[in-house]
């Protein structure tokens, strides 16, 4: 029903419109993703300073009119990710994981734990500017958006025959690991990309350890895969690659 909306919200791009405007998607956890307009944010003057830029967690007061826009009327701030934003690093993988979510969960569906999930992640960028590549953590935390979204591979057997052992590729199109007998099609998968998979499906963020980076890139292989066999969805890859 038209009318205010209260609700926690990150904030996952904002773009200029019009002279003194910006419109910005949201994550929510009530009602998904959903597109807003600030009005005169732009302005010197604006009461809204700069919180509304992306990557901020917000308690945030909109209007939904009959439109697609919601309007924004008030915003306060739970969390700017200050560290986050003085390092080029957390910043760029702040961008990735705002644009998987945005993309990934474009609906108003509700998903509370993906919305705590990305503040998760943001919190921990915060936390870790400085301490490495990140490219671990980006790659755990899509593993969990696939989970998600139901999209979680099949990794305890086969994905074809249900063959328990010998487990030796992965196969986008079948959903997950394939024995020996099934990998016409698939691509090696070794046990530190399989290890790796399976600990950042059953473990907290911060309980997911590093992994060789032939294994990473085995992980990011079969992340995509999944995608787009069955979310028709290419992501940018996972972490950028800084000089």
């Amino acid at each position: 029903m038209p009318g205010p909306v209260k609700t926690e919200a990150v904030v996952l791009r904002s773009m200029r419109y019009g002279e003194a405007d910006r419109i910005m998607h949201l994550y929510t956890p009530a009602r998904g993703r959903v597109s807003a307009i600030a009005k005169g944010v732009r302005r010197a003057r604006s009461r809204f300073g700069g919180r509304l830029e992306p990557f901020f967690r917000l308690n945030i007061e909109l209007h939904e009119g009959r439109g697609e826009l919601l309007t924004v009327t008030g915003a306060q701030t739970i969390d700017g990710y200050a560290r986050l934003r003085a390092d080029a690093r957390a910043l760029d993988a702040a961008a990735r994981a705002c644009d998987a979510v945005g993309r990934l969960f474009e609906t108003s569906e509700p998903h509370p734990g993906v919305f705590h999930l990305l503040c998760r992640q943001l919190s921990l960028l915060d936390e870790r500017v400085g301490t490495g590549d990140g490219r671990a953590l980006a790659l755990a935390f899509r593993l969990k958006l696939l989970l998600a979204a139901g999209l979680a591979p099949q990794l305890g057997a086969c994905a074809n025959c249900g063959e328990h052992e010998h487990l030796v590729g992965f196969s986008g199109a079948a959903g997950g690991v394939v024995c020996t007998a099934c990998e016409a099609g698939s691509f090696a998968l070794g046990a530190d990309a399989h290890g790796f998979m399976a600990d950042a499906l059953g473990r907290g963020l911060t309980e997911v350890g590093g992994a060789p980076a032939t294994a990473l890139a085995q992980v990011e292989r079969a992340i995509s895969a999944t995608l787009e066999h069955h979310a028709h969805l290419r992501l940018m890859p996972a972490a950028a690659s800084f000089a």
